[in-house]
């Protein structure tokens, strides 16, 4: 898979040509509604011919195994995929093999070193028994080269059948899925959530459902009813007796808490609390993992984040959730969602305060359009990767890319005449933080939220990763 953005004179057509792919491909790689608009400045992610295939009405794993000469087994098993007859249309599938056909001079030792694989990975794939005898012209398979393993969170508001079909279409990329949420109560018992259709989505995937529980109380985040849980033990004995009993219940594998806005002097409070729920849950085989706010520096003030203790959570529980976005806030400036000029200074101090093994990095999948000049008090309306370009389509206007915060952005007016400016995410901004991934060694990437369309993103995730599976 490559990254293409789109030139004046472009066509797909053309870049097809060019990549040497096919225009269905890149159609339903993209999920492009209109073909023939392109927009300048708008990315684009090319499947390789002879490495990714994207699956296309009528396709079956069988006949895509056949057609590129691989066995069902190692497609299925180099995918991810736990069921060969579970494949959607749009998903991009990755071959374990490729051909080369070897030219005057090379050497299985230099096609090796090309492709970043071992001589007798080669070897064994073409039953060559002395690695000196090729010879021009002969076509060997060459074994794709590993990826780093990651684990791979994907949070869902949806509990609905679409949520469902996009956990069954994306599972093979999730090492956890996270419906999202249990509120707590005040008398340590819980709401309830109708995730009935997202866990059954969760077997078939073998991806392991997270408990995610908050502090929610009408629709926000409430410092009070934290307050009560964290204040109280007897409460937090019954609380984390509710969540054993709904979590062996619903199939749940692990539990994760996203407490915010805690009052400041609760700070140790949650400590306490997260000592006492990995001491109950533990023993039971469930893994403890929190979401926190994206700090700076330990002493980082505002009631976001002064309660959230990045060294002693980093000790107590299995993994944390960086809250690496919302930079862009609906209520706030225009800005990126996650420009990473800001993500990399959270990461900075992150890595000084909780082993680098336990982090999983935040990434949103969304954009925002803001009415400009902006004024305080408006909100920004929330836009997918695709929505944002089709505004950018409607209204004639080129996207930029921005290099310091290594995120797309657009201006445009209205019917109405009214200015707006969408920051959002698209192939390159994702890339640049899978890129940070790699360069900080973390244990791998969560997402805020499914459920907002944005295709582009999972064949980038899957060309730089393959998900850890449980």
């Amino acid at each position: 898979m490559q990254i293409h953005t789109v030139r004046q004179g472009d066509t797909l057509w053309g870049i097809s040509e060019a990549y040497g792919s096919e225009v269905n491909q890149i159609v339903s790689l993209n999920e492009l509604d209109d073909p023939n608009r392109l927009v300048v400045g708008q990315s684009l992610v090319i499947p390789q011919i002879n490495r990714d295939y994207v699956v296309q009405s009528g396709d079956s794993m069988w006949g895509i195994a056949s057609r590129f000469g691989v066995s069902v087994q190692d497609l299925a098993n180099y995918n991810n995929i736990t069921n060969p007859s579970l494949i959607y249309i749009g998903q991009m599938l990755q071959l374990p093999y490729f051909p080369h056909t070897v030219k005057r001079g090379e050497s299985l030792w230099s096609i090796a070193s090309r492709y970043g694989v071992h001589v007798n990975q080669i070897a064994g794939s073409n039953s060559i028994s002395n690695p000196s005898l090729i010879f021009p012209g002969q076509t060997l398979r060459i074994p794709a080269p590993a990826k780093p393993v990651i684990e791979v969170n994907a949070y869902t508001t949806r509990m609905d059948e679409r949520g469902r079909q996009e956990i069954l279409k994306r599972g093979a990329l999730f090492t956890y899925i996270s419906p999202f949420s249990y509120s707590v109560r005040e008398d340590g018992s819980l709401s309830s959530l109708r995730d009935t259709l997202v866990l059954e989505a969760a077997g078939p995937t073998r991806s392991s459902p997270l408990m995610t529980i908050t502090n929610e109380a009408d629709g926000s985040f409430n410092s009070d009813r934290a307050a009560a849980i964290l204040r109280n033990p007897g409460v937090q004995d019954r609380l984390l007796t509710n969540i054993v009993q709904t979590m062996k219940a619903k199939g749940y594998a692990g539990l994760n808490i996203d407490f915010e806005y805690v009052y400041p002097e609760d700070r140790e409070n949650y400590n306490s609390f997260l000592r006492k729920a990995v001491a109950k849950l533990h023993p039971e085989g469930y893994t403890v993992s929190t979401a926190l706010a994206p700090k700076t520096r330990a002493d980082q003030q505002g009631l976001l984040y002064e309660a959230h203790d990045y060294e002693a959570q980093g000790r107590i529980v299995d993994f944390i959730v960086l809250m690496t976005y919302e930079w862009g806030w609906a209520g706030g400036r225009p800005w990126a969602i996650a420009p990473i000029s800001e993500v990399r200074k959270v990461l900075d101090y992150a890595v000084t305060a909780i082993p680098r093994e336990k982090i999983l990095m935040g990434i949103p999948l969304y954009g925002r359009d803001w009415k400009i000049p902006w004024v305080q008090g408006t909100l920004a309306t929330t836009v997918s990767q695709k929505a944002a370009v089709n505004l950018a389509a409607e209204h004639r206007v080129a996207i930029d890319y921005n290099e310091t915060y290594q995120a797309p952005v657009f201006r445009y007016t209205d019917s109405r005449g009214q200015q707006h400016i969408v920051w959002y995410e698209d192939a390159r901004s994702v890339q640049a933080k899978y890129d940070m991934v790699k360069q900080y060694g973390l244990r791998g990437v969560s997402y805020w939220v499914l459920g907002i369309p944005f295709p582009q993103n999972w064949p980038v995730l899957q060309n730089n990763f393959r998900a850890r599976k449980k």
